[in-house]
């Protein structure tokens, strides 16, 4: 199973990084969480080089995707080339995004009809691209999530892990990562984000549609 997390130049390390963390804090035999870029390598907003470890084409054949947000959104979504790239199929994937990644989403068509989350310097971008954005954290409706906030991230890696494998998946992750002191504040915060927007009502383990 695959997870790939959108990054492309100018990122926010804390969006991309942050949800990689946490999502590799599943340990099965057949889970991956890829960084996915354009171009074999990636300079974030504060000057860190990423080697890509996937391709897009092959983020668009994951089982869930996250776009991570950055400097140069725009940019990226004004490029049509770039954007016939990615494939997205929410039928058959989890997508999620987090921050200025709304936007792409936004303009993949993958949010019609559907309120969003976002950060506050993208939002008005988002608006005009006939999205209405909620003054929140994190929604998900169906297969496609997103999240505003740079540290919102936590909350986008826990929605996957439910997602795929269940609630206490999800817990043990958050309470791993979480601050000594203070992890059982931090997973019922993230939990009690995600919960609500779990389709199985005993927050067991639900697929994508195939």
């Amino acid at each position: 199973m695959h997870v790939a997390i959108l990054t492309f130049e100018g990122f926010n390390e804390l969006d991309s990084l942050v949800a990689l963390g946490i999502l590799n804090r599943v340990k099965r035999p057949d889970w991956r969480v890829s960084i996915a870029c354009p171009t074999p390598q990636v300079r974030s907003m504060n000057g860190v080089v990423l080697q890509r470890q996937a391709t897009l084409e092959e983020a668009c054949r994951a089982d869930a995707v996250l776009v991570g947000s950055g400097m140069q959104t725009r940019e990226v979504v004004a490029d049509a080339a770039l954007m016939a790239q990615l494939q997205l199929d929410a039928r058959r994937q989890l997508i999620g995004a987090q921050c200025s990644g709304t936007l792409v989403l936004a303009k993949l068509g993958l949010l019609a009809g559907v309120p969003a989350c976002t950060d506050t310097i993208t939002r008005p971008w988002v608006e005009e691209a006939g999205v209405g954005v909620l003054n929140q954290a994190f929604f998900a409706q169906g297969n496609v999530a997103t999240s505003g906030g740079c540290l919102a991230s936590q909350y986008l890696a826990t929605w996957v892990i439910a997602r795929l494998f269940g609630v206490d998946e999800a817990r043990a992750a958050m309470h791993y990562v979480a601050p000594v002191g203070e992890k059982q504040d931090y997973v019922e915060r993230a939990l009690g984000h995600v919960a609500p927007f779990l389709p199985a009502a005993d927050g067991g383990s639900v697929h994508p549609a195939a």
